[in-house]
């Protein structure tokens, strides 16, 4: 198993590499869910600011 694991000598590079990619994938997850409020707040603004002007 720890053969596994060392990748010939290349296990930090390999596994840093996993680690790495994952952890950019987990913040790319978070700041398209606050770009998707921040858009949406402002959605509604305009929404409502709309709706003022007309009546």
């Amino acid at each position: 198993m720890s053969e596994f694991f060392a990748m010939g000598g290349r296990g930090f590079y390999v596994w840093m590499s996993y680690g790495v990619t994952a952890l950019f994938m987990v913040v790319e997850v978070i700041a398209v869910a606050r770009s998707k409020k921040t858009v949406l707040k402002r959605l509604a603004r305009m929404v409502r600011a709309e709706a003022r002007g007309n009546s």
